[in-house]
């Protein structure tokens, strides 16, 4: 399946989330596309139902395709520990999330954009593989020719504290360092991993 690159909108009311950061046309319709009116009854959702959008929303929070997707869930279920908590981790490990959480981007999306173009470097190299998976230490920077881009700029100059522990943030240098794996507690989305590790165990 190719990334989506349709109305956001819609897939914020299909899951009643601001899955791509605040929505007005989801405060205004907090009901799934098609329903005509919040009161009409819909059907029960089967358990199986419940659980793969829960795995969709992780997919298009993240911008992660479902190959993609498929492959960090094996890695996180090889590895010691909670699947679920190791499955968010390494989709926290990603260049192009590790980009919009230092600010660098406004979205995810336009992180991926600026990692595909070569404006970001890890420990110095350019890196434009945005599911490139961070390590504790990892630098990632701006790239200094890039450092003028107004979405850079606009994005850096809006960014308020650093909100994120397991990150390091160097104004000056227009970089960050990734300290570590985030603890499962400072994630902020809204998701369930167990109902994806119940998915994948049918």
């Amino acid at each position: 399946m190719a990334r989506y690159t349709g109305p956001k909108s819609k897939i914020a009311r299909k899951f009643r989330e601001p899955i791509f950061g605040p929505d007005k046309a989801l405060d205004r319709k907090n009901y799934p596309p098609g329903q005509h009116g919040a009161s009409k009854r819909r059907g029960k959702q089967s358990e199986y139902s419940v659980q793969l959008m829960e795995k969709q929303k992780v997919k298009y929070t993240y911008g992660v395709l479902e190959k993609q997707f498929s492959n960090l869930f094996k890695k996180a279920s090889a590895k010691g520990g909670i699947t679920g908590t190791n499955l968010l981790q390494l989709l926290e490990a990603r260049l192009d999330n590790a980009v919009y959480r230092l600010g660098i981007a406004p979205t995810r999306s336009a992180a991926r954009q600026l990692v595909s173009h070569r404006h970001i470097t890890v420990n110095g190299s350019v890196v434009n593989i945005p599911s490139y998976t961070l390590k504790a230490g990892d630098v990632v920077a701006v790239r200094e020719k890039s450092q003028a881009l107004e979405t850079i700029t606009t994005s850096v100059a809006g960014r308020t504290i650093n909100k994120y522990g397991w990150l390091e943030w160097d104004a000056k240098a227009l970089s960050g360092k990734f300290i570590s794996y985030p603890e499962r507690e400072s994630i902020p989305e809204n998701i369930k991993e167990n109902l994806i590790v119940e998915l994948y165990s049918k």
